[in-house]
C-alpha cells in the first residue's frame, strides 16, 4: 500500500529516457548540470563547508533551501562525510555533535526523543524531505540519509505544526540519499561491542542522455548484543531512491523498508523522592521476556516545474504504514537500596500516514525592491490503530543493583478496556490542514532581506474507545501563526539577523476535578525572539544566537483548568565549524540556558528551574590529518552537560556529566580497489552518569551507555 502511489512516476522515467534517445542529430537537448536533490529543487544540495562535516546551508521550511548567510535562523545541516566518519548509527549519535541539543528518550519506551534550546522533539515528528511522518516512529537509521537538518527554535509557520505536538525548541528534518555524478559501489561489514556485527551496501549510479535519471540503493543489517548486559538489537533496511532531472522539470522518490527489534533491552527509571546511586553502567534491569518490535513500509515522491524563469511549482505526497509490538518491563525506584517494581506492559499499534505539500514560489521586482512569493498547502493524516494489555502495575519486585529474573506474568486488562491485541481497532484519526504565505524582500541589492508571512493551521483531531471504536472525543480548531525575520549584511562574511516566529500545539481539554471539565482549548502558541550573528571567514564559520520562548502550560487555579501556566527558555548558542588549520577539522560549540517556570498554579514554583533543562551544554569535536601518514586521521570529541532538574519543585538534581569520546580512519587501497577503516571509541573514560531527567513526565531518568568501541571497513569495488 505505501508503494503504491509511485508507480506511475516509477514507469514513466524510462519512458522519458527512449524519447530522449530517439530525438534527432540537430534537436539535441540543451546540456544541464546533473546536481542531485533530494527535493527535486534546481539548485540541489547545498554544497558543504570546509571540513565536509556540515553543509553551507540547508531547507528552511517551505522557503527552500538557503545559504546560512542567508537565513534569518539558527540552523545547521550535518553531512553524509560525518555520519560515516563517526559511524553514527542513528540520529541521536550524529547530533551528538550539537550543543543545543541533548538526548533523552519517550516514556516508557525506546523512542528518540531530541531535546532543543529545552523542549523535546519527538522523534515521530521529524521529517523527511521536509514531509511529517513518514519514517519510523521510534528510531530512523542513518543508512538512509545523506543529511540531518537542524532548525533551532519555534517554526509552525516555516513547516506547519508537527502531528505530534512536539518541536517548540526547533525541528529535524532528514534528506535521502541521491546518486551522484561518480558512481557509487561500497561494501561496509563492521563489529561492536557485544557482538554487534554490521553489514552495508551503498550502491549509486545516473543513466541516460546527460546522467539525468539517478538511482540510489541502499541496505542493511545489525545484529547481536550490545554493551550492556543481556541486550539484543537486531536491524534490517532497505532504501530505493530515483531522481530525474529535466529541462524545466525535476522528480524525486524514495521507497523504504526498516525494521528494527529489540530483545530485553534496559528501560528508563521512573524515581520519587530521591534519586537513586547509579546502578553498573553495562547492568540491566529488563526481563528476559521484554522486547519491542518495530516494522515501517514507507514511500514518498516530489516534483518540481518551472513555469517561467522566475516561477517555480512543487507537489509533494508521502505514506507509512508502521506497526509496533511491544512487551516492556517499566521500573520504579521505591528504596534507597535499589529496589523497584515492575510489570508487564503489552502493546501494539498500526499508523497509516498519509501527508502531502503543494505550492508555488515566484520572482519579481518592484520599485527597485526584489521580491521572492511564496505559498504552500500541506495536509497530514494520521489513523492510529491501538491496543494494551498489562499485569497488575507495580506488583512485581527486582533490584536495580541486583536484578532479579520475573516469570512473565498474565495480564489482567480486560479486553473491554484495552482493545483486541490481535486486530487493534482505531483509537484516534489526527487531520492537519494549513496554508501558508511570505514574501522574502530583497533591499539595498539584497544587503537587507526582510521576510513577512503567516500560516493558517487547522487541527482535526478523533478520539474513539479502544474496543467498543465508539467517539469519545472530538477537536477541531485552528490558529494562524505569522513571521517577521530579517537579515542584513554587514559584509560578505558577516550578517545579522532577527526573527519573532510561534511554535504551535494542540489544545488540552479541561481534565480533573475541575468546574471547567471538557472544555477543549484552542491551539496554544509559545512564542520567540531571537537575534544573532552569522560569520564566514571561507575556511571557518561560526554563529551566535540570543532567544528567548516562552511556553504556555495547563495550571488549575480555583477548581478552573486553563492556559495561564508558562515556561519560559531563554539562551545563548554559539557554534563554530569549518578548517581551524590545515589538516585541522572543528566542529561544536556551547549553549547557555535559563529554562523557568515563569506562571505556575498558585505561584507554588514560580522563578524555579524546568525539568532537565541544562543550565550549560558544550560539545567540542575536532579531527586531524596525520602529517607524514598519507589516508590515516584522528578524531576526538568532548561532551557536557550540566546538572538538571527532576521534578518541579527543585528538590532533586541530577549532577553535571561529561563524556569524552575518540576514533581513527584509515584510507588505503588493496590491489584496485579503495579501502576505508574506521575505529572509534564511545565513552572513552567508561563514565557512568544520568544522561537527562526528561521525557514524557517529571522524575524520569535515562542512564548513559557504557563505552562502546565500534569497528568496521569500507570497500569501493
Amino acid at each position: 500500500m505505501a508503494f503504491a502511489f509511485l508507480a506511475p512516476l516509477t514507469y514513466s522515467l524510462p519512458a522519458g529516457a527512449q524519447q530522449t534517445d530517439t530525438a534527432k542529430p540537430d534537436q539535441a537537448l540543451p546540456s544541464i548540470t546533473v546536481n542531485a536533490s533530494a527535493d527535486a529543487s534546481a539548485s540541489g544540495l547545498p554544497e558543504a563547508y570546509p571540513g565536509g562535516q556540515v553543509a553551507r546551508g540547508g531547507r528552511v521550511g517551505f522557503l527552500g533551501n538557503k545559504d546560512f548567510l542567508d537565513t534569518p535562523f539558527n540552523t545547521t545541516s550535518y553531512t553524509q562525510e560525518l555520519i560515516k566518519d563517526q559511524q553514527a548509527r542513528g540520529i541521536a549519535d550524529v547530533l551528538q555533535n550539537d550543543p543545543s541539543v541533548r538526548i533523552a528518550r519517550g516514556f516508557g519506551n525506546f523512542q528518540e526523543q531530541y531535546v532543543i534550546r529545552g523542549f523535546a522533539l519527538n522523534s515521530d515528528d521529524l521529517a523527511y524531505n521536509g514531509l511529517y511522518g513518514l519514517l519510523p516512529r521510534q528510531y530512523v537509521a542513518t543508512e538512509l540519509l545523506e543529511r540531518v537538518e537542524v532548525l533551532r527554535g519555534a517554526s509552525a509557520f516555516l513547516n506547519g505544526m508537527t502531528p505530534g505536538s512536539s518541536g517548540v525548541g526547533g525541528t529535524i528534518n532528514l534528506l535521502p540519499k541521491r546518486a551522484t555524478g561518480e558512481p557509487i559501489s561500497q561494501a561496509t561489514v563492521g563489529w561492536e561491542t557485544g557482538g554487534q556485527i554490521y553489514t552495508a551496501a551503498d550502491i549509486g549510479r545516473r543513466f541516460g542522455p546527460e546522467e539525468r535519471l539517478g538511482l540510489r540503493v541502499n541496505a542493511a543489517r545489525r545484529e547481536g548484543g550490545t554493551a550492556i548486559d543481556k541486550e539484543n538489537r537486531d536491524l534490517g533496511l532497505l532504501s530505493v531512491g530515483v531522481d530525474y532531472r529535466g529541462n524545466s522539470f525535476r522528480l524525486s522518490a524514495d521507497v523504504g523498508y526498516q525494521e528494527q527489534k529489540l530483545n530485553q533491552a534496559r528501560p528508563s527509571f521512573t524515581v520519587g523522592s530521591f534519586v537513586p546511586a547509579l546502578p553498573g553502567n553495562t547492568g540491566n534491569t529488563a526481563q528476559a521476556w521484554s522486547y519491542s518490535n518495530e516494522r515501517d513500509f514507507f514511500g514518498t515522491a516530489r516534483a518540481e516545474f518551472d513555469l517561467t524563469q522566475d516561477v517555480t511549482t512543487w507537489l509533494a505526497y508521502g505514506s507509512r504504514v508502521g506497526t509496533e509490538n511491544n512487551s516492556l518491563s517499566p521500573t520504579t525506584v521505591i528504596g534507597t537500596d535499589g529496589t523497584a517494581s515492575t510489570y508487564r506492559a503489552d502493546n501494539t499499534r498500526v499508523d497509516f500516514i498519509r501527508t502531502g505539500e503543494a505550492g508555488i514560489r515566484a520572482k519579481f521586482a518592484t520599485a527597485g525592491i526584489k521580491h521572492e512569493l511564496s505559498a504552500t498547502a500541506s495536509m497530514f493524516t494520521l489513523d492510529k490503530k491501538n491496543a494494551f494489555a498489562w499485569s497488575t502495575v507495580g506488583a512485581l519486585r527486582t533490584n536495580i543493583y541486583s536484578p532479579v529474573a520475573l516469570a512473565a506474568p498474565a495480564t489482567v486488562t480486560a479486553i473491554t478496556a484495552g482493545g483486541d491485541m490481535s486486530n487493534p481497532r482505531t483509537t484516534e484519526y489526527e487531520e492537519l490542514t494549513s496554508f501558508a504565505v511570505a514574501d522574502a524582500m530583497g533591499f539595498l541589492d539584497d544587503q537587507l532581506q526582510v521576510t513577512l508571512g503567516a500560516r493558517y493551521q487547522n487541527v482535526k483531531d478523533v478520539g474513539y474507545t479502544y474496543y467498543t471504536s465508539i467517539q469519545n472525543n472530538y477537536y477541531n480548531k485552528s490558529a494562524i501563526t505569522p513571521l517577521v525575520a530579517a537579515v542584513y549584511k554587514l559584509n560578505k562574511n558577516l550578517s545579522v539577523y532577527g526573527n519573532y516566529v510561534e511554535g504551535l500545539q494542540k489544545g488540552p481539554t479541561a481534565t480533573g476535578a475541575v468546574d471547567n471539565l471538557g472544555q477543549i482549548f484552542a491551539p496554544y502558541k509559545s512564542k520567540q525572539k531571537e537575534l544573532g550573528l552569522k560569520y564566514d571567514g571561507g575556511k571557518i564559520g561560526g554563529s551566535l544566537a540570543l532567544f528567548t520562548i516562552g511556553q504556555p502550560n495547563a495550571v488549575v487555579v480555583n477548581r478552573i483548568y486553563s492556559l495561564d501556566g508558562e515556561q519560559r527558555n531563554r539562551g545563548a548558542e554559539l557554534s563554530v565549524f569549518g578548517m581551524a588549520a590545515r589538516g585541522l577539522k572543528l566542529l561544536g560549540g556551547v549553549t547557555l540556558l535559563q529554562g523557568k517556570q515563569t506562571h505556575t498554579a498558585g505561584g507554588v514554583n514560580d522563578g524555579k528551574y524546568a525539568v532537565g533543562v541544562p543550565k550549560t551544554q558544550a560539545n567540542i569535536g575536532t579531527e586531524w590529518d596525520v602529517p607524514g601518514v598519507r589516508g590515516l586521521s584522528l578524531n576526538a570529541r568532548a561532551v557536557y552537560t550540566s546538572a538538571q532538574y527532576v521534578n518541579a519543585a527543585n528538590t532533586l538534581e541530577i549532577p553535571s556529566w561529561t563524556r569524552y569520546d575518540a576514533g581513527a580512519r584509515y584510507a588505503t587501497s588493496i590491489g584496485s580497489q579503495a579501502v576505508t577503516i574506521r575505529a572509534r571509541v564511545d565513552n572513552l573514560f567508561n563514565r557512568n552518569y544520568w544522561a537527562s531527567a526528561t521525557g514524557a513526565s517529571s522524575n524520569y531518568l535515562v542512564q548513559g551507555n557504557p563505552r562502546t568501541f565500534t569497528l568496521s571497513a569500507a570497500i569501493d569495488f
